[in-house]
């Protein structure tokens, strides 16, 4: 017997991750919606919609069989021949219905091997880096076996309160520490909410295609922490400067081919004052 997918189910594969349960948070309300963490994470054990899951031990096939969901973001991180294998079993899957939706958030990294200007949607991706090439092998899988039922989702550096990068900078502030910045490297950026949203508005639209959800605009990476620290007002880090070239460089990825409504567009200055706006109930441990 076929059985159909369950129109209003998603699952979220890494939805215990900075990303991931951004998007969980936002689509909770309005859809039925499962997600997977690792191993490590037991606050989510007795969670009846969260699912163990570890993709250099586990397939996600069974998981997929028993929540039947229609759409499928993936925000998993982990071994880079764990998550291919992954993604194939997910496209076994969606082959099956083909009302079935596929969201991957991949990343900027896919062009770190052409560095002389920004990167738009659908500009051939060039890598140097092991996980530049990797991100190529995943979309390539997506975009050769199911390219109607795919959504191709690149994301940018991901700033946020408690993002891994602004809790850094925070510590070294708070240590008058070393923290690093790349003068050279010229960058987009964006929040993890406002990927969420993103991500809301694509499902709701149920669109496909290669989307860069990143700011409209750049900035110097140095440029950037120097003025979310100011914002900040504390103790400044010790700011160590990185060079790999005398020559500016784009880490930049900008939309361009499938922009977004406006209400969901993201400024260089929109993502500083998110980063900062709240800083005041973010407090240091003695």
């Amino acid at each position: 017997m076929n059985i159909e997918t369950v129109h209003n189910r998603i699952l979220i594969i890494g939805a215990s991750g900075f990303i991931g349960n951004a998007i969980y948070k936002d689509l909770l309300s309005y859809f039925d919606v499962f997600g997977t963490y690792c191993t490590q994470q037991v606050e989510y054990k007795d969670n009846q919609v969260f699912y163990e899951f570890s993709v250099e031990e586990d397939t996600i096939s069974p998981i997929l069989s028993e929540i039947k969901p229609r759409y499928i973001i993936v925000a998993n991180s982990g071994a880079y021949s764990g998550r291919l294998q992954m993604l194939q079993e997910i496209c076994k899957y969606a082959e099956r219905f083909p009302e079935s939706r596929i969201l991957y958030l991949s990343s900027s990294e896919i062009f770190d091997g052409q560095r002389n200007f920004p990167a738009y949607e659908y500009d051939i991706p060039i890598a140097e880096s092991k996980f530049g090439r990797f991100t190529i092998s995943a979309e390539k899988i997506l975009q050769e076996q199911l390219p109607f039922q795919s959504t191709i989702l690149r994301l940018p550096l991901v700033l946020g309160v408690n993002s891994p990068t602004l809790i850094q900078l925070r510590q070294s502030m708070k240590h008058h520490a070393v923290f690093e910045v790349f003068p050279k490297h010229i960058i987009s950026i964006t929040t993890e909410d406002k990927i969420a949203q993103q991500v809301h508005y694509i499902i709701n639209k149920n669109l496909t295609g290669i989307f860069h959800l990143a700011s409209n605009d750049v900035i110097h990476h140095d440029d950037l922490f120097t003025e979310i620290a100011t914002k900040i007002g504390r103790k400044m880090p010790i700011f160590k400067s990185v060079y790999s070239s005398n020559e500016d460089l784009y880490r930049a990825i900008l939309p361009r081919d499938n922009k977004l409504p406006e209400t969901l567009q993201i400024t260089v200055s929109e993502v500083i004052d998110s980063c900062t706006l709240h800083e005041e109930i973010v407090t240091f441990k003695n």
